[in-house]
């Protein structure tokens, strides 16, 4: 039995009986106690789970994260939700995996949840160029900044990877390395191509030459990270310093040296990037390029709301990051790992 059926047997629009479920102020007493009693005649109970899951879904955004290890997202996750919901909004979570297509994700979350708006954590800047046009929804892309895209519906919200890159590696030549080894992802993602531009141009510009045999190909995770510094040390790579592209590839990267004999930052120094929670309480609290998340977060949600309630344009905004020098760092004592 529906809300139509009990209009019929009380004489009652569908609107008033959708009221007296409600519990609205606008219904005469007399009109609610007699559609209250049909209901319990014919025991009727109202759905409530869909009533809550349509209000849900008219107040909601979607947060499409690309990559299921990614703690970083996982700390800028938890500052999201906090703003959007000062802005009556509730946050709805869809985990990727890396090599997931969020476009196609983002499709069927579309027809499936309706969202008022989406913010996507990392995202392949070429899915977005290919199929974008296809998201009809308000959305922000958050943690990556390129001018390779440019849509009415799409705004950005991030720091300059290739800049920060620059900087992490500057402070590791600062300190005098000169054989620095760099580890991150492939080129299909968007902040690592960035991220290595960044470290070589840092090289390039202090006379030092980026060797490839020193760039160790690494996913966003400990397990990844770990393997890919064994692998650099079982063919004796020869290096005094690391950029690694995130915080989880530096700590996987100082458990796989840490587990070969070496010290960090006696034997070898460490940076990171992202400043993740955990980088400031592991041993030695790790150096890092610190990404402003709770201006980001608050950024992004912002942006999405203007676009949803007002109609404003999409907007790019770049954002600084800082040095966390942390304990990971210091000037070579003459021997390479």
């Amino acid at each position: 039995m529906t809300i139509k059926d009990i209009a019929r047997i009380s004489g009652c629009s569908v609107s008033t009986i959708s009221r007296v479920i409600n519990d609205r102020p606008d219904v005469r007493p007399e009109t609610k106690e007699h559609v209250l009693e049909i209901m319990r005649q014919v025991g009727f109970v109202p759905n409530s789970n869909a009533r809550q899951l349509k209000i849900q879904q008219s107040r909601s955004v979607v947060f499409v994260v690309k990559g299921t290890q990614n703690m970083f997202f996982a700390d800028f996750l938890v500052q999201l939700q906090q703003v959007v919901g000062l802005y009556g909004y509730s946050g709805i979570v869809s985990y990727l995996d890396e090599d997931a297509n969020e476009m196609e994700a983002a499709g069927r979350i579309l027809r499936e949840i309706k969202p008022k708006g989406m913010i996507f954590l990392g995202g392949s800047v070429e899915n977005f160029r290919r199929s974008f046009d296809q998201i009809t929804v308000p959305a922000v892309l958050a943690t990556v900044v390129t001018d390779e895209l440019d849509f009415p519906n799409l705004s950005m919200v991030g720091v300059d990877d290739r800049a920060a890159a620059y900087q992490a590696v500057t402070c590791l030549i600062a300190q005098g390395h000169r054989q620095i080894c760099v580890v991150g992802g492939p080129a299909t993602s968007y902040p690592s191509r960035m991220r290595r531009l960044g470290a070589q141009q840092a090289m390039e510009d202090n006379g030092l030459v980026f060797d490839p045999r020193l760039y160790g190909l690494s996913s966003y995770s400990f397990e990844s990270a770990y393997n890919t510094m064994n692998s650099l040390l079982a063919r004796r790579a020869q290096f005094t310093a690391v950029f690694a592209m995130s915080d989880v590839i530096a700590i996987g990267a100082i458990r796989a040296l840490a587990s070969a004999g070496y010290k960090v930052p006696g034997d070898v120094s460490v940076i990171g990037f992202d400043g993740i929670a955990m980088s400031r309480y592991c041993v030695p609290a790790l150096a890092s390029m610190v990404q402003p998340t709770g201006e980001m977060a608050l950024r992004a949600v912002e942006l999405l709301i203007r676009q949803i309630e007002h109609g404003a344009p999409a907007q790019t905004i770049v954002l600084s990051p800082t040095l966390q020098e942390g304990e990971s760092i210091r000037p070579p004592r003459g021997g390479a790992a």
